[in-house]
């Protein structure tokens, strides 16, 4: 039994079976020989040009026996004129009567064949000689309307419904569609820029026997045949670097990542990374290269350099600024990191509120105090550069000082959307590196390496050529580029909390008197029924009836003279 039916859902049934017991498809699996899009009716307008579009029916003003409707496919709406007499020029109009005025509803798709022509008001219009029901929409699509004075009503903007059925959102707000144009345009900008560098696109593996590359909380899982746990992926880095041992001067990859930590606007358990790794490179080189890529991309994008971002007006054009971490630190807080041991470094987080704990290792700290003090201050692209060597296990420590690596983020708006090292490739030291991680780890830091990749160390052992890395967020990034605080906006099925059950219906002492009545018999005259509820006044016995029809618990047909109500069981 579904309670869940609203009247115009059930009128919308009904009708799918009228247009069936007129012999019509409402399902066709037949092709349909779409030449045009509504965009190219308007650029490349021809009057009387022949065209076939198709799309779903968004508006319909009928007067008589003409109509205007509107036909909404992937790159825009078109307006059509719906001739009675042009549609039907035989004697059989049933066609224009019937189907178009009375049983298409706002979301059908339909075909359209016609001529061009303007209207008086200048409306490049198509003028429907041919029509095809194409699917038969069975839910009513939530319409905004605008009035004279520029005010749009019964908006579809409640968030969590647009995320959870962003099928309606694309179809009803057509601005989300752009966002989501953009970010196709940002991987292919990339894609290109790559390529055009002579850089080979790779694939790794997803479910990975170790959850290595990053510091992150994974998702695991069990391979039934081989009887393992396995991990999926928080990070490609150190299959992309075995591809650069095996012999590869630069890969890439655009990888899905999966890290079993929180959600928030700006995080998701799934998300899109883009990870590249150019061999005889370092960091130095690889910010020029950062600079170069970003602002290729933003162009690609936009169409210029500069984004919109909340309040700030963002310029990716090259070059950026260049801060080392600790004089980032130094710049906000005026506490000099340089030489500070563990138990220092605790005491002067404390010291500036902020909250820290035992477990905390020398680079969480530091990582901690530059979070909140910095970090947000960077509204303009700005590489931070040097972190400490506690930070960053798999970076090449600095050539000018062994406390430092060689590593830098980018942050935009107080946001990290990009970091890259010079790699590290001497195994001895990346060994010791792994094993400092366990030790982080015994100590209750869930954000510390909890494996050592014996594979991985093996492949450095073969030897690594000097190497630089990087990696963006390309959901952040997207999101800069196209002006959205959240990224629930840029990602078509942003991860949800489950959806509540629906409730229990509440029925009324009227209608659950109606209810227990017919639910038990299946069906009866409306006299016998009104009859077997006597006890309900006239009023109480319309009321009740009308609820449970307009739920859809009971239907009421007419055979003859008699009124039959039957309880609907679906």
């Amino acid at each position: 039994m579904s309670l869940e039916l609203s009247e115009q859902e059930i009128i919308r049934r009904e009708t799918r079976k009228k247009i069936i017991a007129q012999g019509i498809e409402p399902y066709p699996a037949a092709l349909f020989p779409v030449d045009t899009l509504s965009k190219a009716v308007k650029e490349n307008y021809e009057e009387g040009k022949r065209v076939v579009v198709a799309g779903r029916l968004m508006t319909k003003n009928i007067m008589g026996k003409a109509s205007f409707s509107s036909i909404q496919d992937s790159a825009g709406r078109v307006q059509a004129y719906f001739n009675r007499d042009v549609m039907c020029p035989e004697e059989d109009k049933s066609l224009y009567n019937e189907v178009y005025k009375k049983m298409l509803d706002i979301g059908d798709f339909i075909g359209i064949e016609g001529t061009l022509f303007t209207t008086q008001v200048g409306e490049k219009s198509i003028n429907v000689e041919k029509m095809t029901l194409l699917s038969k929409s069975l839910k009513p699509l939530p319409m905004p309307k605008t009035d004279s004075e520029g005010k749009v009503h019964d908006a579809f903007t409640n968030p969590e419904l647009r995320y959870r059925q962003r099928y309606v959102d694309l179809v009803v707000n057509p601005q989300v569609k752009e966002v989501f144009v953009k970010r196709t345009k940002m991987f292919n900008a990339m894609r290109n820029f790559f390529n055009e560098a002579g850089y080979f696109e790779v694939e790794t593996p997803v479910l990975q026997p170790i959850a290595g590359g990053a510091a992150a909380r994974p998702f695991i899982t069990h391979h039934n045949s081989l009887d393992i746990p396995l991990y999926m992926r928080i990070a490609n880095e150190l299959y992309l670097k075995r591809l650069i041992v095996g012999g590869f001067d630069g890969v890439y990859e655009f990888s899905k990542n999966f890290r079993n930590e929180g959600m928030d606007r700006t995080h998701n358990p799934e998300f899109t990374a883009m990870e590249i790794y150019v061999a005889y490179k370092d960091y130095n080189w690889m910010m020029d290269f950062t600079e170069k890529l970003l602002e290729n991309v933003a162009t690609e994008v936009n169409g210029t350099t500069q984004a919109t971002f909340g309040e700030h007006n963002i310029d990716f054009k090259a070059p950026y600024k260049r801060v080392t971490m600790t004089q980032s630190i130094i710049d906000f807080t005026g506490f000099d990191i340089t030489g500070k041991s563990e138990d220092e470094l605790r005491a002067a987080a404390r010291g500036m509120g902020i909250e820290v704990d035992e477990t905390m290792g020398k680079g969480k700290l530091i990582d901690e105090i530059f979070g909140e003090k910095c970090e947000g201050n960077y509204i303009q692209p700005t590489f931070i550069t040097d972190y400490p060597k506690e930070m960053s296990p798999l970076c090449k420590v600095h050539r000018e000082n062994p406390e430092l690596t060689e590593r830098f983020e980018l942050m935009v708006c107080g946001k990290e959307i990009a970091n890259a090292y010079s790699e590290l490739n001497d195994p001895i030291d990346q060994r010791e590196r792994f094993e400092e991680q366990l030790k982080l780890a015994a100590r209750g830091d869930d954000e510390a390496g909890e494996f050592i990749d014996h594979d991985f160390l093996r492949a450095l052992e073969y030897g690594m050529p000097p190497t630089s890395g990087l990696g963006i967020g390309m959901d952040r990034l997207i999101m800069f580029l196209t002006n959205n605080q959240s990224i629930q906006e840029v990602l078509f099925f942003p991860q949800m909390r489950p959806e509540s059950k629906q409730k229990k219906l509440e029925l009324a002492e009227n209608e659950k008197a109606i209810f227990e009545v017919i639910k038990a018999q299946k069906s009866m005259e409306l006299t016998a029924l009104k009859n077997s509820v006597s006890q309900l006044s006239n009023k109480q016995w319309d009321k009740g009836m009308k609820a449970l029809t307009k739920m859809g618990l009971v239907k009421v047909t007419k055979t003859d003279d008699t009124l039959t109500v039957d309880y609907t069981e679906n």
